[in-house]
């Protein structure tokens, strides 16, 4: 981005967005960029929407209701049907109201339910809860659908609206009909927005020196907080690193390859492709001494964004095992444009990467080792296993 590279995606929102529900940023797991207003005029469009015109005017001619017609409900109608017949999940309309709400994200306030949303074959999803967060402590899990919000159906809602409606001031509620992954029946969750938990990422040490790394968000401060992270694994003289990517949403782009840069000391993060064709590449920042220990990355199926970049730049270098699932599948570089009206429009712009060329939108990150948990576990079995490989690797370091 001009002023920053989000990953939002997914949000996917990568949507997709780090869409947080927040007055921050919705946008975490993307590439915002909010542009300067459209020049593009009437006389520019191809013959094909010359039958809009034509539409309009009969209407205005022949319509039993041609005196209250509309024209500002009916335009937004054409817009909206637009986009969804562009096949685009991030597209979305924002009028001016809306537009400049989202414009506010960048003023640094955090307060919303903190959660991260994304469309999945035109249904509204949760890719994860924040830890700690409001979502998190009414009951909303990762994989939830959110079926109505205020007693609204979500049937038809694009992203950006599901955003502006579901966040709002700490203190405020708003009811979510949640269907729960497995479940036959949908709740009502009433949800109370509060202050979004800021920290990013925690580390605990267990017995022979392994460290259990997890990080929950990609941030401004994610990188410092990993400094302070691997000063507490070299003080507990740790000997091998779980790297816990599951059910992360996300965050921003310059902040995984900050991250990613303390592991690899050379080469590609990512790339991406735009609408052109154009290639641009992220390389790692030369860091001063990349962490050099064995470590093992856990992902699942709420694996989203930045973190499926870090996983898939790891796994491409050979840096570490990545064990688990499938990734989300959320790699989308999206922009925010404003329309001459004080609108916006909200779409994908281009897709990225990881360095060996495995496309993650829609595909997701394979894991070396694919490890499921089974319906009803009370045990962890991906942290078993991956503590497992990480003890045998460092046998045979020794």
């Amino acid at each position: 981005m001009k002023r920053s590279h989000i990953i939002w995606i997914s949000s996917v929102f990568t949507l997709l967005l780090l869409v947080l529900f927040s007055v921050v940023t919705f946008n975490i797991e993307l590439k915002d960029l909010i542009r300067g207003k459209s020049t593009q005029t009437l006389s520019d469009l191809p013959p094909e929407f010359d039958r809009l015109g034509e539409i309009w005017n009969l209407l205005q001619q022949e319509h039993v209701d041609r005196d209250t017609i509309n024209a500002d409900v009916l335009s937004e109608g054409a817009v909206r049907g637009l986009l969804q017949a562009l096949d685009d999940p991030y597209a979305s309309y924002l009028n001016a109201e809306q537009f400049q709400m989202e414009s506010a994200d960048y003023q640094g306030f955090f307060e919303g339910i903190g959660a991260q949303v994304t469309m999945r074959d035109g249904q509204l999803m949760i890719i994860a809860p924040m830890p700690g967060s409001p979502a998190e402590k009414s009951g909303i899990k990762p994989g939830d659908q959110i079926m109505a919000i205020n007693g609204k159906s979500t049937e038809n809602i694009t992203l950006l609206e599901a955003v502006s409606t579901i966040r709002g001031k700490k203190g405020t509620n708003v009811d979510l009909l949640i269907l729960h992954v497995n479940a036959t029946e949908s709740l009502k969750i009433t949800v109370t927005r509060g202050v979004i938990p800021l920290a990013s990422l925690n580390i605990t040490m267990s017995t022979g020196g392994i460290g259990h790394l997890q990080i929950f968000s990609f941030g401004d401060k994610t990188n410092e907080e990993l400094h302070e992270a691997l000063e507490t694994f070299r003080s507990a003289q740790g000997r091998g690193l779980i790297l816990d990517l599951r059910n992360n949403p996300g965050g921003m782009l310059h902040s995984v390859v900050d991250i990613a840069s303390n592991f690899l000391d050379k080469g590609l993060v990512l790339y991406e492709i735009d609408g052109q064709g154009n290639r641009k590449d992220w390389e790692v920042k030369n860091p001063v001494s990349p962490v050099d220990m064995p470590m093992v990355v856990l992902v699942n199926e709420f694996s989203a964004s930045a973190s499926e970049v870090l996983a898939g730049a790891l796994m491409d270098h050979k840096r570490s095992k990545v064990l688990g699932v499938t990734t989300f599948g959320k790699g989308s570089v999206n922009t925010l444009r404003q329309l001459s009206d004080g609108s916006g429009l909200y779409f994908t712009v281009g897709r990225w990467y990881t360095p060996l060329g495995t496309m993650i939108e829609g595909e997701g990150v394979t894991p070396d080792i694919l490890v499921e948990i089974p319906a009803g576990s009370m045990v962890d079995v991906q942290l078993q296993k991956g503590i497992e490989i990480l003890e045998s690797v460092i046998m045979q370091v020794k």
